[in-house]
């Protein structure tokens, strides 16, 4: 039964077809308010199976309730009738896949903000209880340079024998972990094999179990090593912990956010019916991937501008006062110790602050600032004669004054 690409769906106009995947097509839609949503209608052999939609229709109150920043969360969905569907939010851009097949490998930091997004988009699905099951390039949606997780939870809710029956693989070889291949029980461990698997194609440009008939890449999975060999050195040891062969061994979605040095996202909706445990796991090192830290909030931007121009004017000021101190050391000797005394004062006090707030770091700075206003008065006034002095300090008075002035 095919879907026309243009029409009414329930209370959604259908506009374009977007694409087609294992268990229905997806179409580009507008609800009854005229935001624009994707409608996935599933497949007629599908929506024929009654165990598999019943156990969806289960799911879907739980796949409802799951948010994140990197997840195309499920608004609704409609599993009566002639054309089951589901209705997700609309994001905007590529597949992984088509981006690695015509862009090559992801570099830098596209790589790290790919990795860290599908790892707090497992944490939120596993927090609700929901395994993915199907996640590869082809379920992940990159759109300004962020991933978007799609399909949660379907692959797992259709498990049936009807509608494997009907030729629909629940997932891709190469993305699946040898527990999925070997008919084993299957949990979240599942999705972070899925995970490291994803990764590694998009760091290195190739899938790590290689290409070919589904069987012999099942096989690979099971019984070889992944290749690792073009990933960049800093995510090889992540990668081969989530492509481990044992369940138990993976680390959990909250454990790749803690080494890839963020925060798992809050719990979003209490342990479901049905939730399927993580694996205790051993005790992971925090990974990063770069000195830089994560984005803080605007506050903390402010501070820490702040804070920088407060170093500027310590040493700005020291350097301006050794100055006029030794310059004026020969002509006025009691302006040349004023001058002193009254940078260590302001010193001394920015240095009082920074104790009270617990600061270490600042007392030390303005310490260290201090002692070298000192350092170079001595240094100026041996070095240098008092005429020599007077023009320098005449010309860094003019700069300073034009800078004030320009700006």
């Amino acid at each position: 039964m095919s879907v026309p690409t243009a029409g009414q769906l329930g209370p959604y106009r259908l506009l374009s077809r977007l694409g087609a995947g294992g268990f229905g097509e997806v179409h580009l839609a507008l609800d009854p308010d005229g935001h624009t949503v994707a409608v996935k209608v599933l497949h007629p052999h599908v929506a024929a199976d009654e165990v598999a939609l019943a156990r969806l229709a289960r799911e879907v109150e739980t796949m409802q309730r799951v948010r994140g920043p990197h997840i195309a969360e499920v608004l609704d969905a409609s599993l009566t009738g002639a054309r089951p569907y589901l209705v997700t939010r609309y994001v905007q851009g590529r597949s992984l896949a088509a981006v690695l097949a015509t862009g090559g490998p992801l570099r830098g930091e596209e790589l790290v903000r790919l990795a860290r997004g599908l790892a707090e988009a497992l944490a939120s699905i596993h927090e609700a209880g929901i395994v993915h099951r199907d996640l590869k390039p082809a379920n992940v949606i990159l759109g300004d340079g962020e991933p978007y997780v799609i399909d949660f939870g379907i692959a797992c809710a259709l498990d049936s024998a009807g509608v494997t029956a009907s030729g629909t693989v629940l997932g891709t070889p190469g993305y699946l972990g040898p527990e999925v291949l070997e008919g084993r029980e299957t949990g979240s461990a599942a999705d972070v094999f899925a995970w490291g698997a994803t990764v590694a194609y998009a760091a290195s440009g190739r899938p790590p179990y290689g290409t070919g008939p589904a069987p012999a890449v099942a096989y690979r999975v099971v019984h070889h090593e992944p290749d690792l060999t073009d990933v960049p050195s800093w995510l090889v040891p992540l990668l081969g912990d989530c492509l481990r062969a044992d369940p138990a061994a993976r680390p959990t979605a909250a454990q790749l956010c803690a080494r890839l040095g963020m925060a798992a996202p809050p719990v979003t909706v209490p342990p479901q019916r049905g939730r399927v445990p993580d694996h205790a796991e051993p005790v992971t090192e925090e990974w990063r991937p770069e000195k830089r830290d994560a984005p803080g909030s605007v506050e903390e931007a402010r501070a820490r501008h702040r804070d920088k121009v407060r170093k500027r004017w310590v040493v700005g000021a020291g350097v301006v006062s050794g100055l006029v101190a030794a310059a004026v050391r020969q002509y006025v000797p009691e302006m040349s110790l004023l001058v002193l005394a009254a940078y260590g004062v302001g010193v001394l006090a920015d240095a009082g602050l920074g104790v009270a707030a617990g600061a270490r770091a600042r007392v030390l700075f303005d310490l260290v600032s201090g002692a070298g206003t000192v350092g170079l008065y001595l240094a100026l006034i041996a070095l240098f004669s008092p005429v020599t002095l007077l023009l320098a300090l005449a010309t860094v008075m003019v700069v300073l004054v034009l800078v004030a002035f320009a700006g």
